[in-house]
């Protein structure tokens, strides 16, 4: 038998079961069940009222009504916090990975997660653009470094990569390099290097 909440506890279950950088995918049967559960309360909720209101000793329908708008209560914050986490899960994969999406995980959410994500790389785009004369990025330098030039190892072949001061270097795989931070921080967040010093 279950009681009532129980769906939204199980939504939010399932996505505390994932790991922090993953994302399960968007639970819409789930989240729609548990919206008419909701409804299906309030409803019941209405019509006891008008009961209340209608008989003397009213005080005893209370009691259930109570108990339901608590429910409803209860399944609007499962439902907000299933929303905010994924929100936020989001917001870290823009900041750590850049503004497009990975086709994995692109799968796993919901047409409006998508409409937001691209609502909130191009606000954060046009926020970066307007600081300045030139604009900076504020993801790249999410720690501040230690060192202008980073001792780097290439995962998997590249091509060439054209530095800021106009010199090529040629990234193979498992080739090491000593380059400026600002010119290779955007490939090891995409995973084609990786820093050993």
């Amino acid at each position: 038998m279950s009681c009532f909440g129980d769906r939204a506890i199980d939504l939010l279950k399932e996505l505390q079961r994932c790991e922090n950088r993953d994302l399960p995918p968007y639970n819409d049967d789930e989240v729609r069940q548990i919206l008419e559960e909701v409804r299906a309360l309030y409803d019941q909720n209405c019509v006891e009222a008008a009961e209340a209101g209608q008989q003397e000793d009213g005080q005893l329908l209370l009691a259930g009504i109570y108990a339901r708008h608590a429910a409803i209560e209860r399944n609007k914050r499962c439902l907000l916090a299933y929303i905010y986490n994924r929100m936020h899960r989001l917001r870290s994969v823009r900041w750590n990975q850049g503004s497009i999406l990975p086709p994995e995980l692109r799968e796993a959410l919901h047409d409006e997660e998508v409409d937001w994500f691209g609502k909130y790389s191009r606000s954060l785009a046009s926020y970066m653009q307007s600081v300045g004369d030139t604009g900076i990025d504020l993801t790249q330098h999410l720690k501040p470094p230690k060192n202008l030039f980073i001792e780097v190892r290439c995962v998997e072949d590249y091509g060439e990569m054209v530095t800021d001061d106009g010199n090529s270097v040629q990234l193979t795989k498992n080739s090491q390099h000593f380059l400026r931070r600002t010119d290779c921080e955007q490939l090891i967040h995409q995973g084609v290097l990786e820093q050993i010093s």
